[in-house]
């Protein structure tokens, strides 16, 4: 196995061009719903506070995020840069996804990333809260996948 990684553009220290592209990246990686995937970008033993979960390393990201997305049906994600300093970022996102009743959700949140100097995150601590809404109430409606370029952002969609 290798365990050496290799670095994660943009690294740190941020600028608001690199912040905010980090972000997208990250809003990206997690719309793929490959945990996996989305795992490459954190620290071997990342430490996560997730709503009341505690979690440590890779291997926990990966289980966690299998675990989310086979609940969390029709995953829609919009993340936002909302300020950073050096090697940390404050974010906040919204997503919309439904239950295997068929109950639509908005979940709101914020995150508070830390990276290492390879880009890698190593702290994120997410805040979280359900809103049950109707369908039609639904703003995401893009294919599964990447957020289309042309799509509003948080901010634009009054969110």
């Amino acid at each position: 196995m290798n365990t050496i990684d290799n670095p994660r553009p943009p690294l740190p220290p941020f600028d608001p061009e690199s912040a905010a592209k980090k972000v997208r990246l990250a809003e990206d990686a997690w719309n793929s719903r490959n945990p996996q995937q989305v795992s490459l970008a954190y620290t071997h033993d990342s430490v996560w506070r997730n709503r009341t979960e505690f979690l440590t390393g890779r291997e926990a990201i990966v289980q966690f995020l299998t675990r989310k997305w086979s609940q969390e049906q029709d995953y829609r994600l919009i993340k936002e840069l909302w300020g950073f300093r050096v090697n940390r970022m404050a974010v906040r996102f919204a997503y919309e996804w439904h239950d295997a009743g068929g109950q639509w959700y908005r979940s709101y949140g914020n995150e508070l990333w830390e990276f290492d100097e390879k880009g890698l995150m190593r702290r994120r601590i997410a805040s979280i809260n359900d809103l049950a809404i109707s369908e039609s109430e639904r703003k995401y409606h893009w294919p599964s996948g990447r957020r289309p370029d042309d799509h509003p952002g948080l901010s634009d969609l009054g969110l």
